[in-house]
């Protein structure tokens, strides 16, 4: 075993410590600093639920090693809603749009759509659909993560109204609305 000093700033706060260099960030960051919203599901880097940012950069943190953090900046879920409490806009397009049921994959599709929107940018709604492709839900059939990320891409950030028009519409209009408004 080798062990190694490290030091990074988890969300504004410094963090020091020594590490073996086999630990994974995600281990480190979940086990050592307290971030538990940093979820680990395959280990493998395929289902996307320990999507942390890495000095503006979308990272999995299954596949980082501790070490590799060192000097660098990171953000995790915990740190992306403001002091009062405001929620990010990802994370209230998210919950105004129904887009997380057990909540297991919710930090990771945050992080990833977070980093997209950093520095005020707006991608489309084709950008964030496919950033999403590196991500696993097994709950919600990722209708209202869809939603939500309509609502990211239209210019006044309104909550998609497709689902609402289908709550009160009949069962067969609803359908034939369904397919041709996309949802």
């Amino acid at each position: 075993m080798s062990e190694h000093r490290i030091s990074m700033t988890v969300n504004g706060q410094q963090h020091r410590g020594l590490v073996d260099g086999r630990l994974t960030l995600s281990d480190w960051l979940r086990e050592a600093a307290g971030y538990t919203g940093v979820h680990v599901g395959c280990e493998q880097g395929v289902c996307g639920a320990c999507t942390i940012i890495v000095d503006g950069r979308a990272v999995r943190s299954c596949l980082m090693l501790a070490v590799q953090a060192d000097g660098c900046s990171l953000t995790t879920v915990e740190g992306l809603a403001a002091a009062d409490g405001t929620l990010h806009p990802v994370q209230q397009a998210l919950k105004d749009n129904h887009g997380l049921q057990c909540g297991f994959c919710t930090p990771g599709i945050v992080m990833t759509l977070a980093a997209l929107r950093a520095d005020d940018s707006r991608p489309g709604e084709a950008a964030m659909t496919e950033a999403m492709s590196g991500h696993l839900c097994r709950c919600t059939g990722y209708q209202g993560i869809r939603r939500a990320i309509r609502q990211l891409a239209a210019e006044d950030g309104t909550p998609c109204t497709r689902r609402r028009f289908l709550r009160s519409a009949s069962s067969a209009s609803a359908c034939r609305a369904r397919k041709m408004a996309g949802c």
